[in-house]
């Protein structure tokens, strides 16, 4: 194994703990001697990764990014510029922005190799669709969701019929033709997506009494049930 190839693995050994992990740990898991690790070790905090811990104790890799250069095999850049390209083209302003951003930071990190790979990648999106345009912007409908805040809602359906709404903003999700926000109706009570095009006005109100994370589990079970219907035994 390279040296390079050995320094990720050992990165990807401390992204996978939640707790310190001792270099005798380490070194079983990459059959390599403790002195390699904390050798490794400093290699790789010198280079910028949040890793925590002294010898004796244990290591653990604090939150924030570190990209190692060779941390992404070919396929994986093809894979993360075609993800990137897709935003760029179907995100609202911050996103494109976010997107643009992203891409910038990770080339830094790259090989030369790396770099060649992403400039002239393999796959790229199909056409950008045109969005209809909404009257509440997308930044205060994230912001919303961020905050975890009520939003009372004009909305016209496809009929044109109007309606005003309570809901609980949960997630954004940004399809081939449409925006869509999805969010816990309390005159429902149950989930409903609603087209951010058809969201005619929307007033931030108070803290919801849920926890969004909770929310976002019962809302992916309940696209799921909608996506895949049980059968019908009758």
């Amino acid at each position: 194994m390279s040296r390079s190839a050995r320094l990720l693995e050992l990165l990807q050994a401390l992204r996978g703990r939640r707790h310190p992990v001792t270099a005798a740990e380490l070194a079983k898991a990459l059959e390599v001697s403790e002195r390699t690790i904390y050798r490794d070790i400093a290699t790789l905090t010198a280079r910028g990764a949040p890793i925590a811990g002294e010898a004796g104790i244990g290591y653990v890799l604090k939150p924030g990014l570190f990209l190692p250069p060779l941390m992404f095999t070919a396929d994986e850049i093809d894979a993360i510029v075609l993800g990137l390209r897709y935003v760029d083209q179907r995100g609202d302003a911050v996103l494109t922005k976010a997107a643009s951003d992203a891409l910038a930071k990770i080339e830094s990190v790259l090989t030369a190799e790396g770099r060649a790979a992403a400039a002239a990648p393999l796959t790229m999106p199909g056409p950008p669709p045109s969005f209809p345009e909404n009257a509440v912007p997308l930044s205060d409908l994230r912001a919303a969701i961020q905050r975890q805040r009520r939003l009372e809602i004009d909305y016209a359906d496809g009929q044109g019929r109007r309606s005003h709404r309570t809901v609980w903003p949960v997630q954004l999700g940004f399809m081939d033709n449409a925006r869509v926000l999805g969010a816990w109706c309390e005159a429902r009570r149950d989930f409903r997506t609603f087209r951010t095009d058809r969201i005619l006005a929307a007033v931030e109100g108070e803290r919801y009494p849920a926890r969004r994370v909770d929310l976002l589990r019962d809302f992916r079970t309940y696209m799921a049930a909608k996506e895949h219907p049980a059968p019908d035994r009758n």
